[in-house]
């Protein structure tokens, strides 16, 4: 073996070099993301942040989560657009704890590559940063690992991480929802980051041309497919902080059959008006397209309803006078009834 040649970790496709170069492209997005409550910035083997904040909760419950941005992914890369799933990764994780009430405190990426470039890194990691700010998160660290010889150079993954922060006293249960409560909608921005696999498919993107202008859209079929993820978390802790909000749903994978029933106690179902429902014009092109039925549209997709919150009704005035004073659209779309349906569409 002594005559074997040298091999370096370059050789086997690892650019530490490049790696350090795209560390230092995001060093400033990551800073402009902190809190007070941050201590130090990237660059150590753990992200720190103080709990000293907790101390006026009397019972602080942290509550994490952790998801991806899937398979729409791939439209970023046919695109060669990347400046915005990084917010929607921050969305799946935010929007996901914010179902308990939480406020999150802080975010953790996993970027893996097949071939690192700090131009790229910075352009997914500048998306990152940006949902983070509009989440008010501090992003505390990451990973970027380079994967050659398993992905292409250009194919990347993306996963997140959140930690968030309830008082006990203030946490959301699904057994304090009523008969009679108010179910309200907040607008999604589109089809958000879940049914990506059956948008493809209907779509054939691999192969379509995702600049052709849809008149029905107003705008090319890529744009209308790469809106980010909307980020609910300032409207809806203000929500909670002025009303008496019972049960709050992220509407992600599996619609509205899946999620609002993991905010209401058995026995009871959500009624809801579709006639309430504001339904942006990409769902019915894509049932259209695909043939597909409304119960899988309703099953797969937000349907245009990103988050439902559950209100006592004497209070749904002040939970939507205060989503409202943000900026937030919202309005009733249904109630709460006795049932063991769960989810009823009128």
């Amino acid at each position: 073996m002594s005559d074997s040649k040298h091999v370096t970790y370059e050789d086997a496709g690892v650019d530490t070099a490049e790696g350090g170069r795209a560390v230092d492209a995001i060093k400033q997005m990551v800073k402009d993301t902190n809190r007070p409550e941050v201590i130090g910035g990237i660059g150590g083997f753990g992200g720190l942040f103080s709990a000293a904040a907790l101390k006026d909760m009397e019972d602080p419950i942290l509550i994490s989560g952790t998801d991806g941005v899937g398979t729409k992914l791939v439209l970023a890369q046919i695109m060669d657009r990347h400046e915005t799933v990084g917010q929607d990764l921050v969305a799946m994780c935010v929007n996901d704890i914010l179902a308990s009430g939480a406020e999150p405190l802080f975010f953790l990426d996993y970027v893996a590559i097949g071939h690192i470039e700090a131009e790229h890194m910075a352009k997914i990691i500048k998306g990152v940063a940006d949902g983070c700010k509009l989440a008010g998160c501090a992003l505390v660290g990451g990973e970027m690992a380079e994967h050659p010889g398993v992905m292409a150079p250009a194919d990347y993954d993306l996963a997140g991480f959140t930690v968030g922060v309830v008082d006990r006293l203030k946490m959301l249960d699904p057994a304090n929802v009523r008969p009679g409560d108010v179910i309200l909608g907040l607008p999604s921005t589109g089809v958000h980051s879940n049914g990506y696999s059956l948008v493809r498919k209907v779509f054939d993107v691999e192969n379509a041309d995702l600049g052709q202008y849809y008149g029905e859209l107003g705008c090319e079929l890529g744009e209308e497919l790469l809106r980010p993820t909307k980020i609910y978390v300032r409207p809806v802790l203000a929500a909670v902080e002025a009303a008496d909000v019972r049960g709050i749903s992220h509407i992600t994978g599996g619609g509205f059959y899946e999620n609002i029933p993991r905010c209401i106690p058995d026995g009871l179902c959500a009624k809801i008006e579709k006639k309430a429902l504001h339904i942006p014009p990409i769902f019915p092109l894509l049932a259209r397209m695909g043939g597909i039925s409304e119960r899988d549209m309703f099953n797969t997709f937000n349907m245009g309803t990103g988050m439902v919150l559950v209100a006592a009704r004497d209070s749904a005035d002040k939970a939507l006078a205060a989503l409202h004073s943000l900026g937030q659209e919202a309005g009733v779309i249904g109630e709460i009834v006795s049932g063991e349906e769960k989810v009823a569409l009128c």
